[in-house]
């Protein structure tokens, strides 16, 4: 397989603007395009804001939500692959022709849509249907993968979608510096986001303390590291709705280690290039052929009572 380069981006969305949200994928993909990337990356709903979703009601999710791929937003970004000769990866809210709702990313190109993935443990909203099904793409020789956010952190969805043969999968999240039962936990205070020209380092704190990056570290490694996969995640810096993010979108290797990863206290982007030898150079390579699957397949698919809390969700919903 030929190297292939791949931009991991960070920015502000606006909630429910997505004229605005738009208008900065172009502008982040004319500055991948220049660096000669051949892939972009955004975050989850980086299209219209994720967290918003929280407080709408079904009515309100249905005028916000598009149908995937004939949509006007998916059109755009289409047309902006066309301008810079890139494959682009970004995410909204989708609409089916039953009304139905989801959290949805797809992959385009010049020739229009490649992938469409729905995320299979949606919790911001009640309104939101779960996918169903893994999703596999190509981009040039590469076969890829996609998983949002929560649904990473499910670790047979990972190790399904490598198994299947994704070699790359794209992590699109908004997390981070939330409340949760792990200690160190909690919101930012976006009060350090307004004064962090002034005082950067309290927010760095924040950021790369157990609220943010060094939860991410404990994990999102091992994810790449044990399927000899590539890790492209991408997520949002700054506001989204009332809650603030963190950035620090990275792609990982399959060692687990990170070799691109955004740093800025601002929109930004990171910038790799992955080859194909890593994919067997790698611990996790030989790990997946030294499986045992008749050990544990009964175990691994046994049912159980399915349960997912979030702790910062609001209980009332419009």
């Amino acid at each position: 397989m030929k190297n292939l380069k791949i931009t991991t981006v960070q920015f502000e969305n606006r909630s429910l603007d997505k004229a605005y949200n738009l208008g900065r994928i172009d502008r982040l993909c004319a500055g991948a395009a220049e660096e000669g990337s051949n892939v972009v990356a955004f975050h989850e709903c980086c299209i219209s804001g994720y967290t918003i979703a929280n407080s709408l009601s079904r009515e309100e999710m249905l005028e916000l939500a598009e149908p995937v791929p004939d949509g006007p937003s998916i059109q755009k970004l289409i047309r902006i692959t066309e301008k810079y000769g890139i494959h682009l990866l970004a995410g909204l809210y989708e609409k089916d022709e039953d009304q139905k709702l989801y959290n949805t990313y797809v992959c385009v190109n010049g020739d229009g849509l490649v992938a469409s993935y729905r995320k299979m443990h949606p919790f911001i909203s009640s309104h939101l249907s779960p996918g169903n099904r893994y999703c596999l793409f190509q981009i040039e020789e590469w076969t890829c993968g996609i998983l949002i956010c929560y649904d990473n952190n499910i670790i047979e969805n990972v190790r399904a979608t490598n198994l299947l043969g994704a070699d790359i999968i794209f992590m699109p999240h908004v997390t981070m510096c939330t409340p949760s039962t792990r200690p160190g936990a909690g919101f930012v205070d976006p009060e350090l986001w307004k004064n962090r020209q002034e005082d950067p380092t309290s927010l760095r704190l924040e950021f790369d303390g157990l609220k943010g990056r060094q939860w991410l570290m404990k994990w999102l490694p091992a994810r790449a590291y044990d399927n000899a996969a590539y890790v492209v995640f991408a997520n949002p810096i700054g506001m989204d709705e009332d809650q603030l993010k963190n950035g620090c979108s990275m792609i990982i290797d399959p060692f687990g280690d990170v070799i691109a990863e955004c740093r800025k206290l601002d929109d930004d982007l990171a910038t790799a290039t992955i080859t194909a030898k890593k994919l067997t150079d790698a611990g996790g390579h030989r790990y997946k052929k030294a499986r045992r699957p008749d050990l544990y397949r009964e175990i691994i698919g046994a049912k159980h009572q399915s349960e997912q809390k979030v702790a910062w969700l609001n209980d009332g919903k419009k």
